[in-house]
């Protein structure tokens, strides 16, 4: 289940607890403080890199440029879309969960929180056996009613899932 405020999370950041056992902690880039205590490994899904804010059309509409203090891996992920390279995402991803399972203090973020948040904390889920159709439910539920913006965010799953071993 998701919580909000809980020891060593601040408003805006929210831990959640993962089918099959330990805890991601999850946020949007834009607006929400850093976790404190601070994270040991962080993944952030972009479209751009973390040090450049982003142009849409003539509008600065992006991140102002940041650096974590901490490890992290960055996914090159558009904002309503899937991973560019969806096989390095998938890496990523299953790298992520090792940390999870090792007791590492791990958070995954987009810009927002929302879409390519909750399709990677989906496929966090996937990637530990759930189906994706019940990964989707469960992570508008358990994190964000708005988790998961796109049909294309809806297809990575179906690739996630192909890519774990057959059981």
């Amino acid at each position: 289940m998701s919580t909000d405020g809980r020891a060593g999370q601040r408003p805006g950041i929210r831990g959640l607890d993962l089918p099959g056992g330990g805890t991601v902690l999850a946020r949007g880039l834009r607006g929400a403080p850093a976790p404190d205590p601070p994270v040991e490994f962080g993944l952030y899904l972009l479209g751009h890199p973390l040090d450049r804010p982003t142009l849409y059309g003539r509008y600065l509409v992006g991140l102002r440029p940041w650096t974590p203090p901490w490890p992290y891996a960055r996914v090159d992920w558009p904002d309503f879309s899937a991973p560019r390279r969806p096989d390095e995402a998938i890496g990523q991803l299953s790298d992520l969960l090792a940390r999870v399972g090792r007791g590492e203090r791990v958070e995954v973020a987009c810009a927002g929180g929302h879409g390519r948040t909750g399709t990677a904390l989906a496929a966090l889920a996937v990637l530990r056996g759930m189906p994706p159709e019940e990964a989707a439910r469960w992570v508008r539920e358990a994190y964000d009613p708005k988790a998961i913006e796109s049909r294309t965010q809806l297809r990575f799953l179906d690739r996630v899932a192909a890519s774990r071993p057959p059981a």
